[in-house]
């Protein structure tokens, strides 16, 4: 397919493309530098770190930052292994409840008649316009109420709700044309069959970027951890890390803490990578029509 001479989507360079390139490129560059200074930054060697000026790029890269923040965690009285253990759980158990949760309410809201349907819409729409410092008290006061105080449930249930992934999917819902739900419903399908068969082979483009989102959200969370958690035993790797590395010295913590930074940062650079990915083929392969 062209367009006054140049084919859509080419197989191979055309010098149409350069001025694309020259477009995009100052975008990677923005937001590639920063994932590079983190990974450089992890490896420096104490003089490299107070290095004036500042260097962008390691010289001598070395893992002395792991292995002080290591040696440094194996002092503590709970082993690491067991913050780990507690991040797994909850970041696994949010993820899967929050895109369950989602994408059910999303399908409820955009292709189901009830009442209060569209009160609950605008109330999701208001959600998003709070951050969590503005609602921290009340779901302290909530989380009391329920009695689920230095408990999982306590970092779980208020992580699972998540109005940004909500809007998203439901969104995404919108486009399923209507005639292919009421085709299902007049060949017998039940909304629960429509659910599960119909709407989430179509929103996996969506799927796939809500989960980044909560992961994202449930990864880096410290407010469970700091508000709602006094057990040490329950408390998150997140939570560990930055009070590991800001108990140290100042001087000394710089490297720990680089190195911290950097090991609670791949997580989410690999997620996002994988994702990222499988919404790219769904878009291109199964998109809808």
């Amino acid at each position: 397919m062209a367009y006054k001479g140049h084919r859509i989507n080419p197989q191979k360079f055309e010098k149409s493309q350069i001025k694309i390139i020259l477009i995009i490129l100052p975008l990677v560059l923005v937001m590639g530098l920063p994932i590079l200074y983190i990974i450089n930054h992890a490896f420096k060697p104490m003089d490299e770190l107070f290095a004036y000026p500042p260097k962008f790029f390691v010289s001598r890269p070395t893992f002395d930052n792991f292995t002080k923040l290591f040696k440094a965690s194996r002092t503590a009285g709970i082993p690491l292994s067991r913050y780990v253990f507690n991040s797994s759980i909850v970041t696994i158990t949010v993820v899967f409840s929050s895109i369950i949760l989602s994408t059910a309410a999303g399908f409820a809201l955009s292709k189901l008649k009830f009442k209060g349907k569209f009160a609950l819409m605008n109330i999701n729409q208001a959600a998003l316009m709070f951050v969590p410092v503005a609602v921290m008290i009340p779901r302290y006061m909530t989380i009391n109420v329920l009695g689920i105080t230095d408990t999982f449930f306590a970092h779980i249930l208020p992580l699972i709700p998540l109005p940004v992934a909500l809007f998203l999917v439901k969104q995404f819902i919108d486009q399923v044309p209507d005639s292919l739900i009421e085709a299902a419903y007049i060949d017998g399908a039940s909304e629960w069959k429509v659910y599960r068969k119909i709407v989430l082979p179509l929103i996996k483009p969506a799927i796939a970027t809500a989960a980044i989102l909560v992961f994202q959200q449930v990864w880096t969370n410290m407010e469970t951890s700091n508000y709602y958690v006094s057990s040490e035993g329950l408390k998150t790797l997140t939570f560990y890390m930055n009070t590991l590395t800001t108990t140290q010295n100042t001087v000394a913590g710089q490297g720990m803490q680089a190195a911290a930074s950097l090991i609670m940062f791949l997580p989410s650079l690999v997620l996002f990578i994988i994702l990222q990915n499988s919404v790219m083929n769904t878009m291109a392969h199964s998109g809808i029509k």
